[in-house]
């Protein structure tokens, strides 16, 4: 499923629109492909007779569930999963049947934190995880090119602060309660 470009305001660019690596689908294929094999394999082993077909059906059947949950359903998770960083904000959207989405604005990001396995390191890959203002994290999984994701959502982040100015809080210098000299010269310390 593509990502609509209807939820995108109208001076809003993509900057970047990315699945999940490649490689987390691999484990879905392959198990795919092994159900194919198994019931192949129990097609020609077993006999013809009544029943050799009720165990082949019976492996079948198995063998399609396997398949279906563990090889189909991440097939399909992963095609509907997008991670999209645009001049504005980071959109996160997943679900097959019910969908959700999660719009995190450049300019409330306290920091990112870029985690690599070796695995990772090998394809190229990383989890993301993006720190906002108010405790509220979203997490990248499996991130292809993540390094270069991770610096150019650095540079989207001082673009912004660049051209909004204002919405960077500030520290207001908030005068001292009256207090005894004494205490006074002890808060300063």
């Amino acid at each position: 499923m593509a990502f609509p470009d209807e939820v995108l305001a109208e001076t809003e660019e993509v900057a970047l629109h990315v699945r999940p690596h490649w490689r987390t689908v691999l484990r879905p294929i392959l198990l795919v492909l092994l159900a194919v094999v198994v019931t192949t394999v129990a097609w020609v082993m077993l006999p013809t007779n009544r029943g050799g077909r009720i165990g082949f059906a019976v492996v079948a059947l198995i063998m399609l569930y396997q398949a279906t949950r563990y090889g189909v359903r991440p097939l399909v998770s992963w095609r509907c999963t997008h991670y999209v960083l645009t001049e504005e904000r980071i959109l996160l959207q997943d679900g097959v049947i019910a969908r959700e989405r999660r719009d995190l604005p450049l300019n409330r990001i306290n920091d990112h934190l870029l985690h690599q396995s070796l695995l990772d390191r090998m394809f190229g890959s990383g989890t993301l995880t993006i720190d906002s203002i108010g405790d509220q994290a979203a997490v990248l999984v499996a991130v292809p090119r993540a390094q270069q994701v991770q610096t150019l959502l650095y540079e989207l982040i001082e673009q912004d602060r660049l051209r909004n100015p204002d919405d960077e809080e500030e520290e207001v210098d908030e005068p001292e309660p009256d207090l005894p000299a004494q205490r006074r010269w002890r808060l300063r310390r």
